[in-house]
Parts: structure tokens; C-alpha cells; sequence
């Protein structure tokens, strides 16, 4: 693995860096926060180890902004402060893991291996696109050929599920379930009615048309039939 140690006790980095380097591992070393950012952000890594006590940038500023800039790479905090507010405080900052000095070197060994078996950390898409139709999750806007479509709640929830499984059918059943959080059925036309709605702002008006009926099965939201 590919791991980054930043600590700023030369022989506690130097200690770690030689003992990983003798199983194999490549490991670079930040004596900094601010340098231990500048390598996260720009280098790819499977694992970082980060004390919380740095100069400049301390080790929760660094694991907050590197997440921010949409870093994933996976962080143990090695650090002297262990009580449980100390423990929790650095979890909510993005860590993964939190290992208390003095420690044992397999331990750390350990740890480290298990944040590296785990899957890399994809992304969350904040944004969801069909043809010329944009859905923006995180401002709660729609968009199609750059132009604003005002949709009430439920009609931003029924796309945002439509657009999550474009290209796929899906059924009234599916719809109530997960857009209004019916686990039977209610005996309504409330889908039929929402789906009518909603076509009426993202069709009417646009070409081609994306929201489809599967006559007996229920809805896709695709480019073309």
C-alpha cells in the first residue's frame, strides 16, 4: 500500500515510516499539517496516518478540508489525547480510525490493514442528468435546456427517484414505497395524479418527451421509447 504518515515528532515518523517501508509498504511523511494536506489532496494513497497535534493545521483541520475537497482516503488518527469526547470528536471530522500513543506497532500495523481492505469510498452524486434535463440535489433545482422548472416537494422527490433509476422501469408500487413511504396501497390515484403533474412541467413544454407509461407495469424515465 501507499500510505502517509503526518507527524511532526521526526522519530515517532521515522519509527513508523521504517517498520511499514520493511513489510513493503511505500510511505511518504508530512511533518505538517499544511504539507500533509498539500500531499492528500494531490497524491493518491491508500491510507493516511495523522496525528491530531500539528503545527499550522492540526490533524481535525486537515482531515475536515481534505474531506471537503473530496479526499476519501481512509485516516487513523494517531494521537496522545484519547478520552471519548477526544475519540468521537475526530470520527465526526471524517477519521475512520483512532489509535492512542503510546502504541504497539502491530497494532498499528493492524489497523492499517484493515483500513485498506475496505472499499474505496465512491463519491455521492449531487447532480443527476437525462438528455437535456439536470436535477441539482444539494440546491433542490431542475433544469431542462437551462431553464428553471419549480416543482412542490413530493414532485422533487418523485423525479429525483424517476431519474435515479433512468433507463429502468418502475412500478406504482416501487413509487409509493419510496417516494411517500406507503408500504400498502392506499387505493388512490395519488401516483397516476403526481405523475400527470409532473409531466406537465417536464414535457409539456420540451422534446423529446422523457417520461414514458409501460402500459401494465408502470414508469421510465428515458430518452426515447
Amino acid at each position: 500500500m501507499k500510505i502517509l504518515v503526518i507527524e511532526d515528532d521526526p522519530d515517532t515518523a521515522e519509527y513508523i515510516a521504517q517498520g511499514l517501508k520493511e513489510l513493503g509498504h511505500t510511505v511518504d511523511i508530512a511533518p505538517n499539517g499544511k504539507d500533509g494536506l498539500f500531499l492528500a489532496a494531490g497524491e493518491k494513497y491508500d491510507v493516511m496516518v495523522v496525528d491530531r497535534m500539528l503545527p499550522g493545521l492540526d490533524g481535525l483541520g486537515l482531515v475536515k478540508t481534505a474531506r471537503g475537497a473530496g479526499v476519501a482516503t481512509p485516516v487513523l488518527f494517531l494521537t496522545t489525547m484519547g478520552g471519548i469526547d477526544d475519540r468521537v470528536e475526530a470520527l465526526e471530522a471524517g477519521g475512520d480510525d483512532y489509535l492512542v500513543k503510546p502504541f504497539a506497532f502491530a497494532e498499528l500495523v493492524a489497523r492499517i490493514n484493515a483500513l485498506g481492505r475496505r472499499p474505496a469510498l465512491v463519491p455521492e452524486q449531487t447532480v443527476l442528468r437525462v438528455a437535456d434535463l439536470e436535477v441539482d440535489l444539494i440546491r433542490h433545482t431542475v433544469k431542462r435546456r437551462g431553464q428553471r422548472i419549480d416543482l412542490q416537494p413530493r414532485e422533487f422527490r418523485l423525479l429525483e427517484y424517476l431519474m435515479r433509476h433512468a433507463g429502468r422501469v418502475v412500478t406504482r408500487t416501487m413509487l409509493l414505497e419510496h417516494v411517500w413511504d406507503f408500504h400498502f396501497d392506499p387505493k388512490t390515484s395519488v401516483v397516476e395524479t403526481h405523475i400527470s403533474r409532473l409531466r406537465s412541467k417536464i414535457d409539456k413544454d420540451f422534446a423529446p418527451e422523457l417520461i414514458h407509461t409501460v402500459r401494465g407495469t408502470g414508469y421510465s424515465l428515458r430518452e426515447s421509447e
